[in-house]
């Protein structure tokens, strides 16, 4: 049974829990609640919740909307002169006649590469440290080498500034995915990581409008897609200095109050994940790499993100195939991020709403990516053509794949070193996906439609469906197991909650389908 306390007097000198410093390799939230279970006001938890959500859930959009506005400008860049200036674009000399863009293709994939070098560290850095205190510093280099990409006068120097880029950037969507861990229940989880993860097509619209504006300048010493870099760069400078505002769990949240953290932390006590340890421990690293969940969910992701690096890199020049002029092109992002956006959220409601049905929504979500692939494909290329244009919008729900691929790993791993090789991991297979895409485009093929990117994305969708029918299977039988060997004890139920056990060691942990 729960034992009932005022939570104003749970302070850190209450008898019942544990003192400062004593924690050692457990959760924090040992420190606040102790191992035994309280009774919260109700009205205090939704308070709570609520401060938590206005202060995390706004910051989080703008930060990961910057994320992806960075990273897919570079195809609107190119329609404004960065190919010719940089070099990116040259004739095929194997092809008399055709271009050659595998220098925009790798371009866009360094990016990733230097993202997937700096993913695993990055996870550390925010395990060990001040969370503040990392995203802050990184977010305000990242501002830096941001409007550095306005300096760059060659193919060679864009390939090291992408690299560098990608790899400050990688602390974003790691930092993130962890932040929503230790703050919300596992119900909770799928409308907040979809929150952040809507930025993906709320910000190609915004992205889109700016790049629209950027258009209509005609004069100034700088050419166009200069503009666009400086721009997101001090953009980016104005989230960093809020990031160092940041506090690492709600145990340490300033902006709530002593009552108010006490029932933010307590309230997490039912759902086993825990809230942060940092602690870097070796046997639940080793229980990640061996662990079948989630690298089921590693190839869900590389598979579905494929169709984003040629989407958010390419995208605007595909469009612009079908007759269309540049600002055109650039209009037609706006419903392709419009429908990004609502699929993201409906499936981010959805899975908060109803139980156990994430994994059936991201498979239903797969199939319009599958058809506007086809669409595509299929379709006459001609003056203003509508249908590839039509399927070439469809192709937004992709989002929603990779929103519910998110919530779906990170709410099924408890531990924290557990969950940061997650997050990592799962962002590692981000890039992988990323990487593969562009270089699926071959501009020697533009004749036939580009045969090899729709094929491939068209297989790297059947893939991750599959992928989720045996991670179905695998979390239910997971279930099931637990289940039948267990009996319901509420007070070791309590006492094993903040005590930084994995998801597999946790009796009492439930997985989320």
């Amino acid at each position: 049974m729960e034992k009932g306390i005022d939570a104003q007097e749970a302070g850190a000198d209450s008898p019942r829990l544990a003192a400062p410093g004593a924690t050692g390799d457990k959760d924090v939230a040992i420190m606040m609640v102790g191992e035994e279970g309280h009774a919260v006001d109700p009205a205090v938890v939704q308070r709570a919740v609520s401060k938590i959500d206005w202060f995390l859930i706004p910051a989080m959009t703008i930060g990961y909307g910057l994320v992806y506005y960075d990273k897919a400008i570079l195809g609107s860049a190119a329609l404004f002169g960065m190919t010719t200036d940089l070099k990116l674009s040259v004739p095929d000399p194997r092809h008399p006649g055709a271009v050659d863009t595998s220098r925009l293709s790798w371009a866009t994939s360094i990016f990733y590469f230097g993202m997937l070098g700096g993913l695993y560290p990055m996870s550390y850095a925010l395990q060990r440290f001040e969370t503040g205190r990392v995203l802050g510093g990184v977010v305000v280099l990242w501002s830096l080498i941001c409007m550095l990409t306005a300096a760059v006068t060659s193919h060679q120097g864009l390939y090291a500034q992408r690299f560098f880029l990608g790899f400050i950037e990688s602390v974003i969507p790691t930092g993130f995915m962890t932040i929503i861990t230790g703050y919300y229940t596992q119900k909770e989880q799928s409308l907040r990581q979809s929150w952040w993860f809507s930025s993906t097509g709320l910000w190609t619209i915004i992205g889109g409008a700016l790049n629209y504006g950027f258009a209509q300048i005609t004069g100034g010493g700088l050419r166009r897609w200069q503009y666009i870099y400086l721009l997101a760069g001090c953009l980016t400078f104005i989230f960093g200095l809020f990031c160092f505002a940041m506090p690492s769990s709600p145990v340490s949240a300033w902006f709530l109050t002593k009552e108010e953290r006490f029932a933010a932390v307590e309230r997490l006590r039912y759902g086993q994940t825990g809230v942060r340890c940092t602690k870097f421990k070796a046997s639940q690293l080793r229980e990640a790499v061996l662990d079948i969940k989630i690298w089921l969910i590693a190839i869900m992701m590389a598979s579905a993100y494929t169709v984003n690096g040629a989407v958010s890199g390419f995208g605007p020049l595909i469009v612009s195939t079908f007759g269309w002029t540049t600002l055109e092109s650039i209009v037609f992002q706006f419903p392709l991020g419009g429908l990004c956006l609502i699929a993201i959220l409906l499936t981010g409601w959805l899975g908060s709403r109803y139980p156990n049905i994430r994994i059936l929504m991201l498979i239903i979500c797969c199939l319009p990516v599958i058809a506007g692939c086809a669409i595509i494909w299929r379709s006459q290329w001609t003056y203003h053509a509508a249908a590839p244009v039509v399927g070439y919008t469809i192709t937004g729900t992709f989002g929603a794949v990779v929103s519910l691929i998110i919530t779906i790993g990170m709410s099924n791993v408890a531990g924290h070193t557990k969950k940061s090789f997650t997050s990592a991991t799962i962002f590692v297979a981000y890039c992988v996906g990323n990487i593969i895409g562009p270089q699926l485009i071959k501009s020697q093929t533009k004749a036939s439609h580009y045969p090899e990117l729709w094929l491939g994305l068209i297989i790297c969708y059947c893939i991750t469906i599959l992928a989720s029918v045996t991670l179905f299977v695998v979390l239910r039988y997971e279930n099931r197991k637990k289940e039948s060997v267990m009996v319901e004890d509420e007070a070791e139920r309590a006492k094993l909650a903040f005590q930084d056990l994995t998801d597999k060691e946790n009796p009492y942990f439930r997985y989320v389908m």
